[in-house]
């Protein structure tokens, strides 16, 4: 069991490294340490490199994405959940490129190893309640989604709605 100040202290690292790397992908540890009021040593007994807290950040934004679907699908239809948990990852994708790019290959592999499963899953659950009540084509898979999807956070935030609304309309189960 993990101690309650450790806990504290993990939590406020992730904060602020997620602070920091927002405003500038290249903040160094012993800033992010500063920054959540840690030492040196707290910080990298917690994350022993800068790569194992940028995953760490990742994990808990998908982990946070995929807990939205259900409140979303029980507020909203599912296309309109799909396009508003979609408009949310694109943003946030937009946000972390940045950060991505500054990091290794395999770092970057680690990052989509262990985010895919849980973001196909949470993909699957939208357009499966879509494909239930009838408005997605039974034939939408979760993998040529995301793929399509991603290439929204490349284009410019002024493009990328319209764009979304292409795909969507092509899971459209009228067509």
């Amino acid at each position: 069991m993990v101690r309650s100040d450790a806990r504290e202290n993990r939590e406020r690292i992730l904060a602020a490294a997620r602070e920091a790397f927002a405003a500038d992908g290249s903040t160094s540890m012993n800033q992010i340490a500063q920054r959540a009021r840690v030492g040196a040593g707290t910080l990298y007994r917690n994350f022993p490199t800068r790569e194992a807290l940028v995953l760490a950040i990742y994990q808990e934004e998908v982990e946070r994405f995929v807990g939205t679907v259900p409140e979303l699908l029980s507020e909203l239809t599912p296309v309109e959940a799909l396009r508003s948990w979609t408009t949310d990852l694109v943003d946030a994708m937009r946000r972390k490129h940045g950060l991505g790019a500054a990091l290794g290959p395999n770092a970057q592999q680690a990052i989509t190893e262990q985010t895919y499963g849980p973001v196909i899953a949470a993909i699957t659950e939208l357009l499966d309640a879509g494909k239930k009540d009838g408005s997605i084509r039974a034939d939408a898979d979760p993998g040529d989604f995301l793929q399509l999807t991603g290439a929204l956070w490349r284009a410019g935030a002024d493009r990328s709605p319209r764009m979304l609304g292409l795909i969507l309309d092509g899971l459209s189960a009228c067509t």
